[in-house]
């Protein structure tokens, strides 16, 4: 028997419902496979390193012979050029090779300071480097001098600051514990160096935490 012209009627929102929820995963699934593509071919030539610091190597500024602290010029967060007279221990007058920024003082008027001991540490702003470490199964075979580095520090959220591996170094840490059996030995870490622009980002300080992206070939 004919369906009625009511059934018929009936029938077909249905019908173009089910054709719109097919259209509409079919879409969804090509938009999930070209998401796919494209996160693969971006991230493929990227090693991710999540620990991260930015950092310089301190300058200890000592006296040569022991004698009392007499007097102390600087304070934390000065930044001060070479030559600059920072303490005074016995009658010797510490000085600046280089320009740089305070990072610590011993502030203890007339305590004895022996000779060689720091009285003022100090950093070189333009050695700052953001230094990543990777475990050596992690991607590092793949990383080399004057790759790419995109990094964010902590203390500036997400914001995105750029560089260039400068070195690859081997640490003297190992992760894990160290087994007997070979295919159990200890994972390997090295440092990853990118030098930076420091007048471009001067709001970077020595010590803060870091997060890196390098871009490999």
């Amino acid at each position: 028997m004919a369906a009625s012209a009511s059934e018929t009627n009936t029938q077909q929102p249905a019908l173009n419902k089910r054709h719109l929820l097919f259209v509409a995963a079919g879409a969804l699934v090509v938009v999930l496979i070209a998401g796919a593509t494209v996160y693969y071919f971006t991230t493929r030539n990227i090693v991710y390193i999540d620990q991260a610091q930015i950092t310089a190597p301190l300058i200890s500024l000592a006296p040569t012979v022991s004698g009392r602290l007499q007097a102390l010029y600087v304070q934390v967060g000065d930044t001060v050029p070479a030559y600059t007279p920072v303490a005074q221990v016995g009658n010797e007058i510490i000085e600046t090779k280089v320009a740089g920024m305070i990072v610590s003082v011993v502030n203890t008027i007339g305590a004895t300071m022996p000779a060689g001991q720091a009285v003022v540490t100090m950093v070189d702003p333009t050695t700052l480097r953001v230094v990543g470490k990777i475990d050596e199964n992690k991607g590092l075979s793949s990383i080399v001098v004057g790759d790419p580095v995109t990094f964010t520090v902590d203390a500036f959220g997400s914001k995105q600051y750029t560089g260039v591996v400068d070195e690859v170094s081997p640490t003297a840490v190992s992760t894990g514990i160290v087994f007997n059996i070979s295919s159990q030995r200890p994972t390997q870490q090295f440092d990853i160096h990118a030098r930076f622009d420091i007048n471009a980002y001067p709001e970077l300080r020595n010590g803060m935490s870091a997060r890196m992206w390098v871009h490999t070939p």
